[in-house]
């Protein structure tokens, strides 16, 4: 059956936390069959409830402030481990057979930002998103705003081109003046959020810390507080942070003379053993790696980003980076916010990786002790690509990950980011 449900979004995001992902038909009938061909499919099919939506309709996720449809946020969540060259490229080749078919539909192309935002929100990595829409319904500021201008409800006013009569009977020409000058009247939700409707929800959230020190925790019953030293003052509870703790950012070097690249670097880091790269034109551009680290948190795994170049970063960015791998060439720092390395590997870790026995580039041994220098076996293919054959890889691994510890602890990395 065809839905009539405001939100398709969230049914995604919920479908896919239950790996039941949705399927494409070409009508909204229970049915029909399904197709994998996005120009010629019109629906989207959820099985629990039955739901159908339609490809078209547009969805709380805003690009440049205009809401994007389904289709293109099905297609971005489709494409979500491939390059952004190879992205742009089957949009394209999508919107040019949506284009014979009937021209009226079209798959937007999300920038790198939105696409990594909106795949970070679907997986269920994060609560909130700066491009969606909030999905709570705001009819009291509507009516707010229609009290404010005394569409309806609120204190009845006279109008400032009314005649000069009241009650049916004739009003002095002084007073009706002053009534004439009367400011209109709402209550006081317009007052606070005026005649156009506003979402006031990051207010709240914002507020959420500031009121959780003054109120005891739900969890504990109150009891009296026992004071060992009078003049002393008491520890203040630490406040809970509502918002989500931000990623640390590990930068690859982009180098194809680089041993470690985004297609092999997971492999290395999460499993500790090294292969060769390859030279995939298909290969993501973007990474996750969870790692466990105890000084940190020693009850949830911290979640990793990794790419080959800064060319998407905001600002804030740079304050997550938490590690740099290089191979010694300077171009690597082109567009970094630090270009010069001596002052780069004193606000982040530095990180080479050579082949064991051979001579650490004097480049970077002139960085100084801000980089650190790591050699594995060299790839020899006759001893296979398992454990028993790499198994100094390990510890080499071992050593990085224990550093990239010390350095993050060291900039005040907490259990709820930095500096929390």
């Amino acid at each position: 059956m065809a839905s009539s449900d405001p939100d398709p979004l969230l049914r995604l995001r919920q479908s896919i936390a239950a790996k039941e992902a949705p399927i494409t038909t070409t009508s909204p009938d229970p049915s029909s069959e399904a197709t994998d061909n996005l120009a010629t499919a019109t629906h989207l099919r959820f099985n629990d409830p039955p739901t159908s939506y339609s490809l078209d309709t547009p969805t709380r996720f805003l690009s440049s402030d205009k809401p994007v449809d389904l289709r293109s946020i099905w297609f971005a969540w489709q494409k979500k481990d491939v390059a952004i060259p190879d992205y742009i490229a089957s949009a394209q080749s999508l919107n040019e057979e949506l284009a014979v078919k009937d021209g009226a539909s079209k798959v937007q192309n999300l920038v790198f930002v939105e696409r990594l935002d909106l795949i970070t929100w679907l997986e269920g990595a994060s609560e909130e998103s700066e491009y969606i829409k909030g999905l709570e319904s705001d009819a009291s500021a509507t009516r707010s705003a229609q009290v404010a201008s005394g569409a309806a409800g609120g204190v009845s006013t006279v109008p400032s081109g009314a005649a000069g009569t009241r009650g049916g009977r004739t009003t002095d020409p002084r007073l009706q003046e002053i009534y004439n000058g009367e400011r209109r009247m709402g209550d006081r939700n317009s007052v606070l959020r005026g005649i156009k409707p506003t979402d006031f929800s990051h207010v709240r959230k914002l507020a959420e810390s500031f009121l959780s020190r003054s109120r005891p925790s739900k969890s504990l019953p109150t009891q009296p507080t026992l004071v060992s030293n009078p003049g002393k003052p008491p520890i203040a509870q630490k406040p809970s942070h509502s918002s989500r703790r931000p990623d640390p950012i590990i930068l690859l070097s982009p180098s194809a003379s680089s041993l470690l690249r985004l297609s092999n670097i997971k492999s290395f880091l999460s499993d500790g053993i090294y292969t060769p790269p390859t030279t995939s034109t298909t290969a993501a551009n973007i990474l996750h790696i969870s790692r466990l680290l105890p000084s940190i948190d020693a009850h949830r795994p911290l979640r990793f980003i990794l790419v080959d170049t800064p060319e998407q970063f905001k600002p804030d960015y740079w304050g997550r980076v938490v590690a740099v791998f290089t191979t010694g060439q300077m171009w690597q720092f082109k567009g970094y916010k630090w270009q010069d390395p001596r002052e780069l590997f004193k606000e982040t870790l530095g990180v080479y990786v050579g082949w064991r026995g051979e001579d650490v580039p004097a480049s970077v041994k002139g960085w100084g002790r801000g980089v650190l220098s790591v050699g594995v076996e060299k790839w020899n293919p006759g001893m296979g690509g398992g454990a028993q054959g790499r198994w100094r890889d390990r510890e080499v691994v071992e050593g990085v990950w224990g550093r990239v510890e010390e350095w993050m602890r060291g900039k005040g990395w907490g259990k709820d980011g930095v500096g929390r």
